[in-house]
Parts: structure tokens; C-alpha cells; sequence
């Protein structure tokens, strides 16, 4: 057994240790124009740009069901590890009546979603997130990116949601063969 000495002076050698600890460079990438880089070869108005960006922390029980199929689970949070399942409410009975595909101008995975809801055997609505309405809209549902197509059953609960034609395949499995 040792010693209350023999410890302290082991604290004191780690802390002393730990004053002398010296580090690499971290390479930061950042997306930047649609694609992603290293933040230190970015040019001097993106970097400006980069500097003013704002973090923003979403609260669990809001992103949980907005998270990929194929997220590593033992990666995320403790308080978001919880199984993925869709978007049900438990009241919904799972059949898709109508949707609504919240879009922006210049995003470029909007156009083939909007091609492959516009397939869909059952009606939907298009809302442009660019717009306040729309916007509005968009923070009623906690719809966090574009595109986001959100399933309703006839009595106008959410069914689940998709980011993806291939996402919408799974949600909409007896029309697959009638999408793109």
C-alpha cells in the first residue's frame, strides 16, 4: 500500500509533467463554397467571414430525430443515445397522406428531392425557407436543413421525415418503383 507522500509526489510529478505538455497544430476544415478545406488556406474574406460565424448548440430532444440512419450512436452525447426509429408520433397510424418539402433557392440537393416527391401517389406542398412564411413554417416543424420532407397521415400528424430521395425510398417503400 503506499503512502499518502508517495501520492502527492506522484500528483506533483504529473503536474509538473503536465506544464510542459506541447502540442501540434490542429487542422480545422470548414465547408466553404459547397466544398470542405482547411481553414488555414482559406483566403483573407473567407477567413473573415469563418471568424464571424456563430456555433449553435441544439438541445437533444429537438436533433434526435433529425439524425442520420448511419450515425455512429457511441459517438453522439449520452443524453441523445436513443434508438432510431421514425419520426411517428404514437398516435400516427404510419400511413402517408400528403407532405411537405421545406426548400431553398440555391440548394443544391432541393431539385432532385422536389423530382422525386413530385412522383409521390399522394399530394404535397412545397414551402420556400428563403421566404419569412416559409421560414416561420420551418421553425413551427423544427426543420433544421434543406431539403427536409416532412410525411403526414390524414388526420395531419407527422409520419416520419426525409433528407434524400434515397431517404424517401425507405419512407415510401410501394412507390419505389415509380421513383427515380
Amino acid at each position: 500500500m503506499r503512502t499518502i507522500q508517495e501520492i502527492e509526489a506522484d500528483i506533483a510529478r504529473v503536474k509538473e509533467d503536465l506544464r510542459d505538455v506541447h502540442g501540434t497544430t490542429t487542422e480545422v476544415y470548414a465547408r466553404i463554397v459547397g466544398y470542405y478545406r482547411s481553414v488555414r488556406n482559406w483566403n483573407k474574406g473567407k477567413r473573415e467571414e469563418y471568424d464571424h460565424r456563430k456555433l449553435f448548440i441544439a438541445e437533444s430532444g429537438s436533433i434526435e430525430k433529425h439524425l442520420p440512419e448511419n450515425m455512429d450512436k457511441n459517438t453522439m452525447p449520452s443524453d441523445v443515445q436513443k434508438p432510431m426509429e421514425t419520426m411517428a408520433p404514437e398516435n400516427a397510424d404510419g400511413t402517408i397522406a400528403r407532405y411537405e418539402i421545406f426548400v431553398r433557392k440555391t440548394c443544391p440537393n432541393c431539385p432532385p428531392v422536389k423530382e422525386c416527391c413530385s412522383r409521390l401517389p399522394f399530394s404535397g406542398e412545397q414551402i420556400d425557407v428563403d421566404s419569412d412564411a416559409g421560414l416561420e413554417r420551418a421553425q413551427e416543424y423544427g426543420v433544421f436543413s434543406a431539403p427536409t420532407v416532412i410525411f403526414f397521415d390524414e388526420a395531419g400528424r407527422e409520419v416520419s421525415r426525409a433528407h434524400s430521395t434515397r431517404e424517401i425510398h425507405v419512407q415510401v417503400p410501394a412507390a419505389e418503383g415509380t421513383l427515380a
